[in-house]
């Protein structure tokens, strides 16, 4: 699969020169066959729209959106749904592990309520594999991983975080076999043996090593709030956190070494370190709203939700996923038209409210309809 990242994400958000095009499709994990035949459909139905719009240099947009049809290396990793965006400047196109209704979008800018289950940062984590013969780091949800492309700064290994050290000054280490020597809860005691080298020696190398680490990876996470869970050796993690100086590392570790472990393994352990630092924003978000309710610093109304997120002024709003609500706002005159089905020009004004929410560094929480506060479409909570 290739879910978006964090940074991608936010770049969808932002204007894009018109005309915007989301596709959004239903995909099956084999069978890949009917899918492009469904791509295929699709992209003709996007033209024949097009030009029914007048749109200028239809055969540029489509081109990519065509050359993806017959992308082999594209469809040998498929997930449960495909998402494309297209705009004059802008292309990209993921596999997503989310069941989703098609659609056919085009308009001022891009349809993005079905990610907003990847979208939100209380619903990402990262996971740093570490080992002394290899580190890896992971962006994952509740539905999907992904490893990320380190830093040239983070070092692949110990060897390489001390290369330029003296060749005496090598560390190697291994687990005991003997059952003589079996430590706390039947496991292994590691013994480290090296050349003119001791333990404080030892425990000096694994801080630098961190330490490059740490360095490194402030390149992807400087700007960050996603919780970091650690997958290592016990030995391991109050030397990295001693290293550590991103704050949102969690105290609890995916023990033992991760060097074996696959992504979705290492996704499934974190996501159960993590889920109950996720849900807590929610619930307290949830709490301020039915607390707040009957003030001017709540509403459910679309018409004050709309106007609030346009200025900035929503904290938290919780969002229907399976509800569309089609229509116009304009923020200038504060008019609404609301539509029961989809017609020429409008848009999800759910995926207005979300998007503009996010844009402006409120929180945004995509549930089921009978989730959201108050079981209506849409919720929000006003800063104060």
């Amino acid at each position: 699969m290739n879910i978006p990242t964090a940074s991608e994400l936010k770049a969808l958000t932002e204007p894009h020169e018109a005309p915007c095009i989301t596709i959004v499709l239903s995909t099956h994990r084999t069978g890949v066959q009917a899918d492009q035949a469904k791509l295929r459909h699709t992209i003709r139905q996007v033209e024949r729209r097009l030009r029914e719009r007048g749109s200028p240099a239809t055969e540029d947009i489509l081109e990519p959106l065509q050359e993806l049809v017959e992308q082999d290396t594209f469809w040998k990793h498929p997930g449960d749904g495909l998402v494309i965006f297209r705009s004059p400047r802008m292309f990209r196109a993921y596999y997503v592990p989310l069941r989703m209704k098609d659609h056919v979008f085009i308009g001022e800018q891009f349809y993005l309520k079905p990610l907003l289950p990847l979208m939100v940062d209380d619903g990402r984590f990262y996971v740093l594999a570490l080992s002394q013969n290899a580190v890896r780091l992971f962006e994952g949800t509740h539905y999907g991983i992904q490893e990320l492309t380190l830093p040239e700064e983070v070092p692949s290994s110990l060897a390489e975080a001390l290369r330029y050290d003296q060749p005496n000054n090598q560390l190697q280490y291994h687990s005991s076999a003997s059952g003589a020597t079996l430590g706390k809860g039947g496991r292994h005691p590691e013994i480290f043996h090296g050349q003119g080298v001791g333990i404080d020696d030892i425990k000096t190398d694994l801080l630098r090593f961190c330490q490059q680490i740490n360095h490194g990876l402030h390149e992807i996470l400087h700007d960050e709030t996603a919780p970091l869970v650690l997958a290592c050796v016990e030995y391991l993690f109050p030397i990295y956190k001693e290293a550590n100086t991103y704050s949102h590392l969690l105290e609890q570790v995916i023990p033992g070494n991760p060097d074996k472990l696959s992504a979705e393994t290492l996704r499934e352990r974190a996501w159960a370190i993590v889920e109950p630092h996720i849900l807590k924003p929610m619930s307290e978000a949830a709490a301020r709203y039915n607390d707040t309710a009957d003030t001017e610093w709540a509403s459910n109304s679309i018409r004050e939700v709309l106007s609030a997120a346009r200025y900035g002024r929503v904290e938290s709003l919780f969002v229907a996923l399976d509800q569309e609500q089609w229509g116009r706002f304009d923020p200038a005159t504060n008019t609404l038209i609301l539509h029961q089905e989809e017609q020429v020009n409008d848009v999800d004004l759910l995926d207005v409210a979300a998007t503009q929410t996010l844009l402006h560094g409120g929180k945004v929480y995509a549930v089921e309809r009978t989730n959201v506060p108050g079981k209506s479409a849409l919720a929000a909570v006003f800063r104060y």
